[in-house]
């Protein structure tokens, strides 16, 4: 599991509860640009630093390794 392409432990900086993964820190993605934004960035006037986290997920059998890459997404916490 990486973040950013940073490992991430599982216990200290994620929990798995079925299939879905909780994190300890916020994760944000970019969205999408407004026209201005897109315009400006076109014509090399600005450019974009907004967060835009990414989820890498490692995972297969001895013989083969597979990564899937995640879109962070808000979610309620389950219930206690």
């Amino acid at each position: 599991m990486f973040v950013n392409g940073v490992p991430q432990r599982p216990g200290q900086d994620y929990r798995r509860e079925g299939r879905t993964l909780y994190f300890e820190r916020e994760l944000a993605r970019e969205g999408q640009l407004g026209f201005w934004r897109w315009l400006s960035l076109f014509l090399g006037v600005a450019g974009t630093y907004r967060r835009n986290d990414t989820v890498d997920v490692v995972y297969g059998n001895g013989a083969s390794r597979r990564v899937v890459a995640l879109e962070p997404y808000p979610a309620e916490p389950p219930p206690l």
